[in-house]
């Protein structure tokens, strides 16, 4: 196998005992009622990103997050990444807090946790040659001692990626590749550090179909070798094939969560409902599920009770003054919807 897992010591758990051993075996991240709130312009008003939000990604799976634009996904995403600032909550890697950790601790984190971002245009300086962007995490985790050694993990990124041979990329500039090369290089970026979570932020989204079919069995091959994802998505059709588990985003909470194959075939919330009947089936015979009416509201003035009652078929006065809690609906699924 061209990558292989490595492990992180896990630091000391502050949760129960039986939490912890249950995490250092299945888990290997942890989100614990993650919050992310944005200052906007004006002043006492924030942006309700991420309102609450638990969820775990367990060793060895694909985690699918969806949810429209705005739902909080990519929030979610960089928080784990360290990338923004939670208001409040926890995030653990291998049962160590990420906000405790120390240099050496990061640094080792930063290796095993890579995020791959929705746009190779922004994310990749287009300045860099092909092997500048690849080599840039080798370089600032010091992972080559020598000049070869970094063009031999290099051209090893590039030829998985189907880049190849990789030495005919190594000098090309960013600016004259095109959308799905860019996209092939932020993923050899990513994978140059060996991680053992990647974390794919709609990384098929820009791409025309044949390149992202391309890109998605790249994903599936190393999925294959026993690397862990997060995928981050509004297309819940292609969670269906990839990710193990589903969780459902809407306006900063989780709505549904269960296996990918169940949410997508018999969703339960009915925001889950929406998205899954939104996706084209060539199929005329098939009867066609109501969608959700209007769009997703104002993050800054988020609806009470439950967030999706404004748009919701079932809402009923109920929805609109008390938030349904995301309980046990059966083995593996659960939801937050009074009607389920």
């Amino acid at each position: 196998m061209p990558y292989d897992r490595h492990e992180v010591p896990g630091g000391p758990d502050k949760m129960t005992a039986q939490l912890q051993s249950r995490r250092l075996t299945d888990s290997v991240i942890t989100v614990e009622q993650l919050v992310v709130h944005f200052k906007t312009k004006k002043r006492g008003l924030f942006v309700h990103a991420v309102d609450g939000v638990t969820v775990e990604l367990r060793e060895r799976e694909a985690l699918g997050i969806v949810g429209e634009s705005g739902s909080g996904k990519t929030t979610l995403g960089k928080a784990v990444m360290k990338l923004v600032k939670p208001t409040s909550g926890t995030i653990s890697f291998n049962g160590r807090s990420i906000s405790e950790m120390s240099k050496e601790e990061l640094g080792q984190f930063r290796r095993n946790v890579q995020m791959v971002f929705q746009d190779p245009f922004d994310s990749i300086d287009p300045r860099f040659s092909v092997y500048q962007a690849v080599g840039e995490g080798i370089e600032i985790l010091h992972l080559a001692s020598t000049k070869a050694e970094a063009d031999e993990l290099v051209a090893k990124a590039l030829e998985f990626v189907r880049l190849s041979p990789a030495q005919d990329y190594f000098e090309r500039r960013i600016l004259s590749l095109s959308g799905g090369q860019r996209q092939r290089v932020a993923v050899a970026r990513a994978l140059a550090v060996d991680p053992s979570v990647m974390i794919l932020d709609e990384p098929v989204s820009m791409l025309d179909a044949s390149v992202r079919g391309e890109i998605v069995k790249l994903m599936e091959s190393l999925k294959a070798q026993g690397k862990t994802f997060m995928m981050i998505t509004h297309d819940i059709a292609t969670l269906k094939f990839f990710a193990d588990r589903v969780a459902v985003m809407y306006l900063g909470k989780v709505m549904e969560v269960g296996g990918a194959r169940e949410i997508v075939s018999q969703p339960l919330h009915p925001y889950t409902q929406a998205l899954v009947a939104a996706v084209p089936v060539p199929d005329p015979s098939q009867k066609v599920r109501s969608l959700a009416k209007g769009e997703i509201a104002n993050a800054v003035n988020p609806p009470s009770g439950c967030r999706f009652h404004p748009r919701c078929p079932l809402a009923q006065e109920i929805c609109t003054r008390e938030e349904p809690l995301l309980r046990v609906i059966s083995s593996g699924r659960m939801a937050a919807c009074h009607f389920v």
